[in-house]
């Protein structure tokens, strides 16, 4: 399936220089959204995933749709001050500024995902921040890998996604 004709380019967002992926034309097709759930976890062990983790706020939408297909559960990694304690954060920088994200604290193995991967900051504090809360990272996946921005990996392999810029 041809994704990337399905995800729209916005110049100039948030702000001036940066090229927008935009998933929504992705979303608003069921059969699109299908292979999306079907094909990011194509090598991912699921009896090794108790919770999918989405990652604020488009991570949300991806990782919500993948629990409720594979019979997950889902956790949200949200901005600093928007869960109910208990919680651990974690402060990381990004492109253009720092943040801070937060996580429920528990236990399980996880798979985090997010819809694009950039420069990676926001990906790796997510890892860094799920180990600290408690859980076991086993697999990370995002819908956009922005490859000419990152050589990330994830246990020495490629990080799972199925569009490559």
């Amino acid at each position: 399936m041809d994704l990337k004709s399905l995800i729209r380019d916005v110049p100039n967002f948030p702000k001036e220089g940066i090229l927008f992926r935009d998933m929504t034309p992705l979303l608003q097709n069921p059969k699109a959204l299908d292979f999306v759930s079907q094909n990011l976890v194509k090598d991912v062990d699921l009896t090794q995933i108790d919770y999918f983790a989405g990652i604020e706020s488009r991570g949300f939408i991806l990782a919500s749709h993948l629990a409720a297909t594979h019979k997950k559960g889902f956790l949200p990694i949200r901005k600093a001050g928007k869960l109910p304690p208990p919680t651990k954060r974690i402060h990381y920088a990004l492109e253009y500024g720092t943040a801070e994200i937060e996580l429920p604290v528990g236990h399980g193995k996880i798979m985090i995902v997010d819809d694009v991967l950039a420069t990676g900051g926001t990906l790796q504090a997510a890892i860094d921040l799920s180990n600290l809360a408690g859980y076991t990272v086993q697999a990370v996946g995002v819908l956009v890998n922005l490859t000419f921005l990152n050589k990330m990996k994830f246990n020495n392999k490629e990080v799972l996604s199925l569009v490559q810029y």
